[in-house]
């Protein structure tokens, strides 16, 4: 079984784990309502995807 022969420093092990980082997926504004949204899907907020009206969107009523 391979065993280290050194300890690994604290500063080599962060060095290493800088590039494990979570990244943020694309987001872009939607065109019609200026809402962030994900590229290339349908705006929750405003129901628009390509110009067009894709999904009726209920509205909350106050």
């Amino acid at each position: 079984m391979a065993v280290p022969q050194r300890r690994i420093s604290k500063t080599r092990k962060r060095l290493r784990r800088t590039h494990f980082k979570l990244e943020v997926n694309g987001l872009v504004a939607c065109p019609h309502c200026g809402e962030l949204i994900r590229s290339h899907h349908v705006c929750p907020k405003c129901g628009y995807y390509g110009g067009k009206q894709v999904i009726e969107v209920k509205k909350d009523e106050e």
